[in-house]
C-alpha cells in the first residue's frame, strides 16, 4: 500500500474514534499538512464515507451517518473483542439471521449475520492476530451447546423494537411449540434476551391477555397503524421470567423453605419459582412452582440445605423420600 492510501486510511481510523477532529489535530498526528489532511477526506468522500466539514472555532472533520457502513478500521485489540462477541453471540443464540444470498461472500442463506460477520473479519486478520484468535477460541467452553437455539430475524428483531419504541400494534405470523401456525396482533411491550433466547412479551390485542414469545418462531411482522398505552411501572424481563415460573404446566407445586430470599433463589430463580413470606411463620418462605416434571426438584431442594415442608402435590414427597432413601444407600455404601 502507497503512504498516501496508507495515511487516508488512518485518517478515517481517527475520525471513527468519535466526535470531531480539529484540522490542525488530524495533520499533526499523521505527519501531513493541512492542506494534505482536505484532500484525503476528499478522498474519503469520493469513497462515498460520509466525512463531514464542521466549520467554525472547534471546527475541523467528522464521520457523519451515510446510506451504507463505510470501511472499519479496528486494532488488533478490537478485532479480536468484535470476533469473541459473535462467538460468544452464535453460542449462546444471541444472534440475528442473515438474508445473505446463496454464493454470495461465500454465504448461504441459512448462515447468521454474525457468521458472515465473523468471516469477513477473519478474512483480513493479520496472521499473529488469528492464531492469537484460535488459541483463545480453543480454551474457551459455554454452558449452552453450539447451534442450540434457533436465532431471530434480522428483519423481525428490528420491526419489533420499532414497534415498542412507537407503541404500535405489530401483526406477526407465529408458529407455537406444538408446531400450529397461526396470526397475532401484539401490543409489544418491551424485548427479552433471557437463557440463550429472545423473547417479545406484550398484550394480545384479540384475547387482552399478557403473552410472551420466542422471536425465533415468529415467520414475520409487521407494524400496524394506531398506538396504545403501555402499563405504568412496566419491567418487560421481569414480565418474562414471572411467566416462565407462573405457565400452565402439569404440576402445581406448593412449598414452605425455611430461608432468606437470597439463599432461596441461589437455586429457585424467578424464572422458576414465586416467593412471598410466609404469614405466621417468620423466616420461612412460601414457594410456587409451576413444573412439567418433578424428577429435577427432589435434588434441587437436597442442594438448597434449608428446612422445607412440601404442601402438594403428594407425588414429590414420594420423591423426595426416593431421592434421600438412595442418597443414603450411596453413603453407606463400601
Amino acid at each position: 500500500m502507497s503512504k498516501p492510501a496508507g495515511r487516508v486510511l488512518s485518517l478515517l481510523e481517527l475520525l471513527q474514534s468519535g466526535g470531531t477532529r480539529s484540522v490542525a489535530e488530524l495533520a499533526e498526528r499523521l505527519g501531513v499538512d493541512p492542506r494534505t489532511v482536505r484532500r484525503y477526506a476528499g478522498q474519503l468522500t469520493d469513497l462515498d464515507v460520509p466525512v463531514e466539514s464542521v466549520r467554525g472555532r472547534y471546527g475541523g472533520y467528522r464521520l457523519g451517518p451515510g446510506y451504507r457502513l463505510p470501511p472499519l478500521m479496528l486494532s488488533d485489540e478490537e478485532a479480536l473483542a468484535v470476533l469473541l462477541g459473535l462467538v460468544a453471540g452464535r453460542r449462546t443464540g444471541l444472534v440475528t439471521a442473515g438474508h445473505t444470498a446463496s454464493g454470495a461472500a461465500g454465504g448461504t442463506a441459512s448462515e447468521t449475520a454474525g457468521e458472515t460477520a465473523s468471516a469477513k473479519i477473519r478474512r483480513v486478520l493479520p496472521r499473529h492476530v488469528a492464531r492469537r484468535l484460535d488459541v483463545l477460541l480453543e480454551s474457551l467452553a459455554f454452558t449452552d451447546r453450539p447451534g442450540e437455539f434457533d436465532a431471530p430475524d434480522a428483519d423481525v428483531l428490528l420491526t419489533l423494537a420499532d414497534a415498542v419504541s412507537h407503541c404500535r400494534p405489530v401483526a406477526m405470523r407465529y408458529t407455537g411449540g406444538d408446531g400450529r401456525r397461526g396470526a397475532r396482533t401484539l401490543h409489544a411491550y418491551g424485548i427479552v434476551a433471557h437463557s440463550g433466547r429472545w423473547y417479545v412479551t406484550g398484550r394480545d390485542a384479540v384475547s387482552g391477555e399478557d403473552r410472551t414469545f420466542r422471536l425465533d418462531r415468529i415467520a414475520d411482522a409487521r407494524t400496524l397503524p394506531g398506538s396504545f398505552e403501555p402499563p405504568e411501572g412496566l419491567d418487560p424481563a421481569q414480565r418474562v421470567v414471572t411467566g416462565f415460573a407462573t405457565a400452565e404446566y402439569r404440576y402445581e407445586v406448593s412449598l414452605r423453605i425455611r430461608g432468606t430470599t437470597e439463599q432461596i433463589r441461589a437455586r429457585l430463580p424467578a424464572s422458576v419459582a414465586t416467593l412471598e413470606e410466609d404469614e405466621g411463620n417468620e423466616g420461612w418462605q412460601h414457594v410456587r412452582i409451576r413444573a412439567e416434571r418433578l424428577d429435577w426438584l427432589p435434588p434441587v431442594l437436597a442442594s438448597l440445605d434449608r428446612p422445607f415442608v412440601i404442601e402438594s402435590p403428594a407425588e414429590l414427597r414420594t420423591l423426595v423420600t426416593t431421592f434421600a432413601t438412595r442418597l443414603t444407600s450411596y453413603a453407606d455404601h463400601s
